[in-house]
């Protein structure tokens, strides 16, 4: 009994076979090399933490090759090894803009979340008309808001709040950053809402329960995914702003981002001392991102499959 194949692939398989594999090659290699492009900040950023003033001017990228670690940077900061249990003004100051932060964002996204699901329901199951807009009108007015750019509206709130005692208040961000992403939560919850069929909410009025019952018992469930999604949005845009955070506040309400763009002195940009601020400030992102990462990836695909 020879050790012969019964069958052979023709020469179309094999060519087949072969232009499939080199498309897979290509796809990715270009998957890969986007990555990479997309990373290399985040690594330049890290790495940067660790260098010496020297191994900045030069451009050198590789840890224990091109450079020696250190702590530099962590240590202007207070959060080395070796100053870790020292007091630190430094540290504290950036303790205190990390918690201005965490509340900020997390409060308005949260207000964003909760009122925009309830405008993108709206929208989505009933008929409305303002003057001469309609549902479609009144969403795109939403958008629109998103085209002003911010110096243009710089004034106007810094002039309000001056009126309303809401300058270097945590009260003052948390407003203006839940208007600011609030229509980005709208669009994004409509089409989670308007992929639910309608049919469930009626079954659920035939079983005895009203409007908000169905809502919070049926529809609410379903779109959490979008829900979530919406919410890491609205939190890596407002834990990011810079601009009004700047403008708005001075002392006791200051955020990262503004800590972050304040590392400069006589001599320059203290970059080391920037890229481990930054570090410290993309981290908690990052651990939210990977932690709800399937929650993430449920909200976006759900709004496209209908």
């Amino acid at each position: 009994m020879t050790g012969t194949a019964l069958f052979k692939d023709s020469a179309t398989d094999r060519s087949f076979r072969m232009k499939w594999y080199a498309n897979r090659i290509v796809i990715y290699g270009i998957l890969i090399f986007w990555a990479v492009i997309c990373l290399f900040p985040i690594y330049w950023t890290i790495s940067t933490s660790f260098k010496m003033a020297p191994n900045v001017m030069q451009g050198n990228l590789v840890p224990w090759v091109d450079f020696q670690p250190k702590w530099l940077g962590w240590k202007s900061l207070g959060l080395s090894p070796d100053t870790i249990g020292t007091e630190s003004t430094v540290r504290d100051e950036f303790v205190k803009r990390f918690i201005n932060s965490t509340i900020t964002a997390l409060v308005s996204s949260t207000l964003a979340v909760i009122l925009g699901s309830l405008a993108a329901y709206g929208l989505s199951r009933f008929s409305y008309r303002f003057l001469w807009m309609k549902n479609d009108d009144i969403s795109f007015f939403f958008l629109s808001q998103l085209i002003l750019p911010p110096v243009v509206l710089a004034l106007p709130f810094l002039v309000l709040y001056k009126e309303l005692a809401l300058l270097d208040t945590t009260v003052g961000l948390i407003l203006l950053y839940t208007l600011s992403v609030l229509p980005i939560v709208i669009w994004i919850m409509r089409d989670q809402f308007a992929g639910i069929p309608t049919e469930l909410e009626e079954a659920a009025m035939v079983d005895g329960l009203g409007v908000w019952g169905a809502f919070f018992t049926i529809i609410l469930p379903i779109a959490l995914p979008g829900m979530v999604a919406a919410f890491i949005l609205s939190l890596v845009l407002t834990w990011n702003e810079y601009f009004f955070a700047a403008l708005l506040t001075s002392t006791y309400a200051n955020t990262l981002p503004v800590m972050v763009a304040s590392q400069t002195g006589s001599q320059g940009i203290s970059w080391w001392s920037m890229a481990a601020l930054s570090t410290a400030a993309i981290l908690p992102l990052i651990v939210i991102g990977v932690v709800l990462e399937r929650f993430i990836i449920k909200g976006m695909a759900a709004g496209a499959v209908k």
